[in-house]
């Protein structure tokens, strides 16, 4: 069986048939860079990422595009709330994002644009719009017109009647649909200077679902394979993305694939609820590869319901592909350097066959919608019988397994020898993101905002991380 995606646009298992044979090519959208991320975010990104390591390990040379929303009304309100430059909040919350990404063993982007250095293919895209009729200005805003493309609606299944008015945008009364979005929206008397760019309408900035838009296509081309992205983006982000680049004449995503969210107490995890897990929190209480394996181990359309014993469980299951790959290690390593000392060239086969392909049946399990439930059960399968063959003492059977669990690890991103390493530098990783939030209580304090500065330190304390101020400056210890 070949690779069988479900594609949302469809709403079918649908056989994945690349624009470019033995190219794939994925657009993932990225966060807006308010604040730092949570697990549910991370899911997003664990699932996606497995998506291209078996890409790759099937033989396709994938580039993967993850944007960085750095210019929105949130961040503008946060910024202005905290008294600093919307710009600073965004990058200091953006080098959060890249290392808890990489803490959780998440491969970086091919590329990885911002949406503020991509402003005039923006601009070009919305005169694309405006000559095709697809798009109107109005007092500086500009907007999509809903209703001069007939197909709005087809991603998320929704009829452009029984649709809300769009909530992204003021002057409702200067539209010719309350459907249609903003695309560009101009400056407001409240706003920084910084946050406007000049164009042919005035000065102003994106709307959201233009900035993905222009971003996929600028790297991937008018025509591109997968989009990516959680559930709840379908409407109206992506269902806006597509109308626009389709609009505008582009093919745009092939195949739309959305994951499942994450629920705590049977809510959507998300910071306006405020139910939100942060990662660094999380990685105070368990390893990051115990915290992608729980998320991994779900199918990715699923959704989550966060539970502590359920995150222990998917550990437990973790430390006992772990233990296996340190005694088979070590039993085939000492069988190599016994055999080496009777005779050196003796001693070659004995390693282990780290190269070895992955099991027919977690190449089914992944092919068929990247089936990850069932591709765990044949890791587990494996390890078992890997343990029952070092009980044995049938050394060449431990090997097999072992390289078949090497393959198979390392397609999900859990090579326990990737994360004997990982923790070694795991003390540099927390150092950043600790410096990040202790240069954030630095700017509160600067401008006498002391409860937030308090705030800060009390989260540090609740993430296991004891401050105490001193003469030479802060000092901190993991509790």
């Amino acid at each position: 069986m070949s690779l069988h995606l479900h594609d949302s646009a469809t709403r079918s298992l649908r056989p994945f048939e690349p624009l470019e044979a033995g190219r794939a090519s994925i657009y993932l959208c990225g966060l807006t860079v308010q604040g730092p991320p949570h697990i549910g975010h991370v899911r997003n990104w664990i699932n996606m990422d497995v998506l291209r390591r078996w890409l790759t390990h099937t033989g396709f040379e994938v580039t993967f595009v993850r944007n960085v929303t750095d210019i929105d009304d949130k961040i503008l309100a946060k910024s202005a709330a905290a008294g600093e430059p919307w710009w600073a909040l965004s990058f200091r919350n953006e080098r959060v994002i890249v290392e808890a990404e990489r803490m959780l063993g998440c491969l970086p982007p091919t590329y990885e644009p911002r949406a503020t250095g991509h402003v005039p293919e923006m601009v070009e895209l919305i005169q694309r719009l405006i000559e095709r009729g697809h798009a109107y200005a109005a007092d500086g805003d500009v907007y999509f017109d809903v209703r001069s493309y007939p197909p709005y609606g087809e991603l998320s299944g929704q009829r452009v009647e029984e649709m809300h008015a769009a909530g992204d945008s003021v002057g409702d009364d200067r539209k010719r649909d309350p459907r249609d979005f903003a695309l560009w929206k101009s400056t407001k008397s409240d706003e920084p200077a910084s946050a406007s760019w000049p164009t042919p309408w005035g000065r102003g900035r994106p709307g959201w679902h233009l900035e993905c838009s222009a971003m996929a296509t600028k790297y991937l081309g008018p025509t591109f394979d997968i989009h990516g992205g959680g559930l709840d983006l379908v409407f109206p982000h992506h269902e806006n993305e597509l109308a626009q680049s389709r609009a505008a004449g582009d093919g745009f995503a092939r195949y739309w694939l959305h994951n499942g969210l994450v629920h705590l107490a049977g809510e959507k995890m998300s910071k306006s609820l405020g139910n939100i897990l942060g990662v660094l929190e999380m990685v105070q209480q368990w390893r990051p590869v115990e915290l992608r394996y729980y998320l991994a181990a779900a199918h990715y359309r699923s959704v989550i319901e966060y539970s502590a014993e359920a995150l222990g469980e998917a550990a437990t299951a973790y430390r006992r592909v772990e233990n296996f790959v340190e005694k088979a290690s070590a039993a085939l390593a000492d069988s190599a350097a016994a055999a080496s000392a009777d005779s050196p060239a003796a001693g070659a086969d004995s390693a282990p066959a780290a190269s070895a392909s992955a099991p027919d049946a977690f190449a089914r399990a992944l092919d068929d919608d990247l089936g990850t439930p069932a591709a765990f059960a044949v890791l587990h399968e494996t390890v078992r019988a890997g343990n029952t063959a070092l009980a044995d003492g049938a050394l060449e059977t431990v090997r097999e397994a072992l390289g078949a669990v090497a393959a198979m690890t390392g397609v999900l991103g859990i090579w326990p020898g990737d994360w004997t390493a990982e923790a070694a530098d795991q003390t540099p990783v927390i150092d950043a993101l600790v410096a990040v939030a202790l240069e954030q209580r630095a700017a509160a304090r600067a401008r006498k905002d002391y409860p937030s500065a308090d705030a800060i330190r009390d989260s540090l304390a609740a993430a296991g991380v004891k401050l105490e101020d001193t003469p030479d400056g802060p000092r901190w210890t993991v509790t």
